[in-house]
């Protein structure tokens, strides 16, 4: 089974999500933030994306940017999954070609419903 990538700068958040996809049989790479995410992506293709919106230096918006401009990536499945409740930004990131957004805090049923409404699981 291919793997998911898990990008958030915050250590701690990105290791639960980790282990929550894995109780759904999502197993998951972890890039704790957007430079070791960028570095993973010219390499790997995952089978889905959760990434956090608010990061230091290059935020999830221009990495959401760089993976819909890849073709590598392009058809990837993308949840977004931030603490930013904001409408403009859950319409910028639906925009921009996430296919799920999550407020966090996360549970794992709201994890599910994402990953079914991503088309990841059924």
């Amino acid at each position: 089974m291919t793997e998911g990538l898990i990008i958030d700068d915050n250590r701690q958040t990105a290791d639960a999500l980790q282990q929550m996809l894995g109780l759904l049989d999502l197993p998951a790479k972890v890039a704790y933030g957007s430079s070791p995410a960028m570095s993973l992506l010219a390499s790997f293709i995952p089978q889905f994306i959760c990434l956090d919106i608010n990061m230091p230096g290059v935020d999830g918006t221009e990495v959401l940017a760089f993976i819909r401009r890849e073709p590598r990536l392009m058809k990837v499945p993308v949840i977004v999954i931030t603490s930013d409740d904001q409408p403009e930004t859950r319409q910028q990131v639906m925009k921009s070609g996430a296919q799920a957004m999550i407020i966090k805090p996360v549970t794992i049923d709201m994890l599910e419903t994402a990953f079914k409404k991503a088309g990841v699981i059924s």
